[in-house]
């Protein structure tokens, strides 16, 4: 089968691997309809973190399962489902908490000795506790929802994980900080599923300012840095805002979180952090701030995020704003990290 694959950085091909295939019990294996390029996968494609050569790209898809292994029991072969960009048991202390993104025998797609979601076909560990599956199927389903499905995938998922770590409930104000496809579902998430009233979205792109505006922002501020923040307090009387979320994960745009926060705020951060940004612990002591963070587990927000793509209550398909067949990918990564495009989406 045809894959994506790192060679080096700033350097993607697609190539032939091996073809998926049950290898435990618990597996199943997944025609990949869609899959799509993360953010995340852009810091090895621009040399900031190291992967071996000739491995595996992709985490995020949607498809059609093939088959199952023995122990599958929730599953069955035609099933349309929503892979999470983690795979997780869903049993253990940590899935039972929420977290399945530390699950005791998870994994994520794409890492070593493992398939990605950038191929035609994925073996998905742990089926029964990953997998979720799209009511409908594939005849029942419009492809025109495939967009807003994919999305669920991951960043859909870690923008409302955001705002959830943030505290953002009825009627909030919220701050989101990253104007990618995370800080644009942030906003998505903080407005349409929590409730907030105001969302001030930091973005000095005209393109992703006009998403976040279409998905519920209410104030765009364009400034960085110290600018930023002021602006930020401008608008909320001098004062900052309750509720943070940091999508980015960059020292600068933590500085920006911490400066913009209000006294008793939370920040809610779901940007990875490649660079190590270190915090000081005495400004957030002083400002009796709350910090959550933590990678997104967004096996728990998909029954209900489903459910509301299906009722057309819940639109992050538009996210997408380059579709390319799979061997094209390195257009892809040329384009999202040239920032000609939020985010890929690859068919076929």
């Amino acid at each position: 089968m045809r894959a994506a694959l790192y060679q080096a950085a700033g350097d993607v091909t697609v190539g032939d691997v091996p073809d998926a295939a049950l290898a435990e019990p618990t597996d199943a294996v997944v025609r990949v309809l869609r899959s799509c390029i993360c953010g995340s996968d852009l810091w090895s494609y621009r040399g900031v973190i190291n992967r071996p050569a000739g491995s595996r790209l992709g985490h995020e898809f949607i498809g059609v399962v093939e088959e199952i292994g023995a122990a599958v029991t929730t599953l069955r072969a035609g099933d349309l489902v929503v892979a999470p960009f983690q795979w997780s048991d869903n049993t253990c202390p940590a899935c039972r908490d929420g977290v399945q993104t530390r699950c005791d025998n998870g994994g994520t797609f794409g890492a070593p000795g493992t398939d990605g979601g950038q191929g035609e076909a994925v073996r998905v560990p742990q089926a029964d506790g990953t997998l979720v599956v799209v009511p409908g199927g594939p005849d029942g389903v419009d492809e025109k929802l495939y967009p807003a499905l994919l999305a669920l995938s991951d960043v859909a998922g870690t923008g409302l994980h955001g705002a959830v770590l943030a505290g953002v409930a009825e009627g909030a104000t919220v701050a989101v900080i990253g104007d990618g496809a995370v800080g644009l579902c942030a906003v998505l998430g903080a407005r349409q599923v929590l409730g907030a009233e105001r969302v001030v979205l930091m973005s000095r792109h005209d393109d992703r300012a006009a998403l976040g505006r279409a998905f519920g922002a209410t104030d765009v501020v364009a400034e960085r840095g110290e600018a930023g923040i002021e602006a930020v307090r401008e608008l909320t009387g001098g004062r900052g805002v309750r509720h943070v979320v940091e999508a980015v994960g960059t020292p600068e745009a933590w500085d920006m979180a911490l400066g913009m926060a209000r006294v008793g705020g939370t920040i809610g951060a779901v940007g990875v952090p490649h660079t190590t940004p270190q915090l000081g612990l005495f400004p957030p002591f002083r400002q009796h701030l709350t910090i959550s963070l933590g990678v997104a587990p967004v096996r728990r927000y998909l029954p209900d995020l489903i459910d509301r793509v299906l009722a057309g209550s819940l639109d992050p398909g538009p996210v997408f704003d380059l579709e390319l067949p799979l061997e094209q990918v390195a257009d892809g990564y040329a384009a999202m990290s040239e920032r000609r495009s939020i985010k890929t989406m690859l068919a076929g």
